[in-house]
């Protein structure tokens, strides 16, 4: 399934490209190998729109390489959702309504992540 385009897709892609291998999605890696057309990396002028999917994990997927696609604010995003968890679920009412969102967008992955992870144990 493909998740929508815009904020929340790119914060879901985040949270799952955290758990992939990202070894082979290194930037000078691939340009050195030639592969940031293929993969249709976000910071080159070729690069469209849409696409085939070129990296997918669970329900996740992006059409464009998930280094470029990630933004810095969905990295903030998983970052205050850790420290949310870890500081024993503050009050969210003090929140903005937008961190709000993502982190119960997080919280709902990170719940199927663990059911997924005990199915498969």
């Amino acid at each position: 399934m493909r998740v929508d385009r815009g904020r929340k897709k790119k914060l879901t892609v985040a949270f799952h490209f955290q758990f992939a291998n990202q070894a082979g999605w290194k930037c000078d890696e691939c340009r050195k190998a030639g592969l940031e057309k293929k993969r249709n990396c976000g910071w080159i002028a070729e690069h469209c729109e849409d696409g085939p999917v070129v990296w997918a994990r669970r329900r996740a997927a992006t059409s464009e390489c998930p280094r470029s696609f990630i933004s810095a604010d969905s990295i903030r995003m998983i970052e205050e959702h850790h420290a949310w968890r870890l500081s024993g679920r503050n009050n969210i009412r003090a929140m903005p309504a937008r961190l709000v969102d993502a982190l119960f967008l997080l919280e709902s992955e990170t719940r199927a992540e663990v059911e997924s992870a005990q199915e498969q144990s």
